[in-house]
């Protein structure tokens, strides 16, 4: 992320208006415009084909076979990608650029397999029990695997800094996803549902495929060094688990949900909750831009005070490195509250146009009941995942890891008990594992501003680790020495 910040600090320099929404365009771009193309072309497909006029059970099996695409496909990518990112920059660091295809088929295998594992059951009880056709099963299972290339592929991308052609491709994938559905529908005589389902996985293994070509024309060489990523995988574990229940951490709270009597099950096979899952999408979309300014302003200034003090670890005085180190702590804590000052403006200004003209478009009652705890929730998790990040850059992986586990910990059992609360509160598990996950960040970055010379000064080792018999810690004997002489 930090060649966004490079980029930002380009752009903002100027101090225009044109130039600060430029760099806020930027930004999303980067950011969150793939995400805006696959709702926005879902909407269109849904508008232009009449999906209101479906059947109720057909649209039902739609929108689960799409939303449990999604859901599991992020929580399968999810957990290999920060060892993943980690392999490539040091990768890049060495400038051993033909590894890079190595740790790519790697993964790629990996998600595969992982996915596989959690895909297949799935979809043999979706046709066993549920009776769904093959053919629909077969297809929703391929845009779940298409989905789970187009994730895994975006980390290289991202890498090296594609933001804007990640955004290309989904425009293209989506705007030939209409197109498909259109076709299916109005040419072929194809079910409007299955049409989109269809067109829907077209388009994921397009921008999957255009992503992949992009990488192979950057990276042509493979040195075939797995073992390596392998090595990679033992050694940061930990990464694994972060991410893992991090992403498990977002959705637990829908999956309680799901358990209650309040669930509505389709076809035997798929289980949601419409309107607490449609709060939660709500909720977390009043909180997204928290995403946009993490990285206009945290790692545009945080990532060049991080920089100087490395620097000045390096060939500076003592007095240079304890004033590097206190500016760059003192930054850090100033873009947090940053942070959180501007993205609560941002949120209220955003919660209170959902409260005035959602219920205007269909979206009240529970919904609406539902949505303002949950929007509490969303905005006090995206901070904590920021602390997560420089967490992230002082190498504590341990914190990391303890801040997302309580954070998923404390959703799960804080969700369990708002099963027995009014509606208004359905929401309070999320906010209590935030709160927990945020408590357990901020201690951990206040001992990391004690102990960061510890961290830094003294984790290296004189000798050279191997294996064999342990050398004697005696370095020097003055009786034996004497002993000798006498000799």
């Amino acid at each position: 992320m930090a060649g966004i910040g490079v980029n930002l600090k380009k752009i903002f320099s100027k101090n225009t208006i044109t130039t600060h929404v430029y760099g806020f365009a930027y930004s999303m771009v980067a950011t969150i415009a793939p995400m805006f193309l696959v709702i926005g072309a879902i909407i269109v497909m849904q508008l232009l084909l009449g999906f209101s006029k479906v059947g109720y059970a057909t649209r039902e099996l739609y929108s689960c076979t799409v939303l449990y695409i999604f859901i599991f496909a992020l929580l399968t990518a999810a957990p290999f990608n920060a060892v993943l990112s980690k392999y490539l920059s040091d990768v890049i660091y060495n400038e051993t650029y033909d590894d890079i295809m190595a740790c790519y088929y790697f993964g790629l295998g990996v998600n595969i397999v992982f996915s596989f594992i959690w895909g297949v059951p799935f979809c043999i009880w979706e046709h066993v029990v549920g009776e769904v056709p093959i053919y629909y099963v077969f297809t929703g299972y391929c845009g779940y695997m298409a989905l789970v290339l187009v994730f895994y592929t975006m980390l290289y991308l991202s890498i090296c800094k594609d933001y804007k052609k990640i955004s290309l491709f989904f425009f293209i994938g989506m705007s030939i996803t209409i197109i498909l559905s259109l076709i299916f529908v109005y040419l072929f005589s194809m079910e409007v549902t299955y049409s989109m389902l269809l067109s829907l996985t077209i388009g994921f293994a397009i921008i999957g495929c255009l992503e992949f070509a992009l990488i192979k024309s950057y990276f042509r060489e493979n040195s075939g060094k797995y073992r390596e990523v392998f090595q990679y995988f033992k050694k940061y574990w930990k990464l694994i688990l972060t991410n893992f229940l991090y992403i498990l951490g977002l959705y637990t709270h829908n999956f309680v949900f799901w358990g209650t009597d309040m669930r509505m099950v389709v076809v035997d096979t798929f289980v949601c909750m419409q309107p607490y899952d449609m709060a939660s999408f709500i909720a977390m979309f009043t909180n997204i831009s928290a995403s946009v300014l993490f990285i206009s302003r945290v790692e545009m200034h945080f990532h060049e005070r991080y920089r100087a003090y490395s620097e000045a670890v390096i060939g500076g005085r003592g007095m240079d490195i304890q004033n590097a180190k206190s500016r760059m702590f003192r930054q850090l804590s100033e873009e947090l509250m940053n942070l959180v000052r501007i993205q609560f403006i941002v949120s209220v200004i955003i919660y209170f146009l959902c409260i005035t003209l959602l219920p205007y478009l269909g979206f009240g009652g529970l919904v609406m009941k539902i949505y303002p705890c949950l929007a509490v929730g969303y905005f006090i998790l995206f901070t904590m995942y920021s602390a997560i990040i420089f967490q992230y850059y002082y190498n504590d992986l341990t914190g990391a890891l303890m801040t997302s586990a309580s954070f998923w910990l404390g959703t799960l059992i804080g969700s369990i008990f708002a099963t027995r609360l009014q509606p208004i509160w359905y929401g309070i598990g999320l906010v209590f594992g935030a709160l927990v996950g945020w408590t357990v960040a901020y201690f951990r970055l206040r001992h990391i501003e004690k102990s960061v010379d510890t961290h830094i000064f003294c984790q290296g080792s004189i000798m050279k680790k191997g294996h064999g018999t342990k050398p004697s810690n005696v370095v020097y004997n003055r009786y034996e020495l004497v002993k000798k002489e006498e000799r």
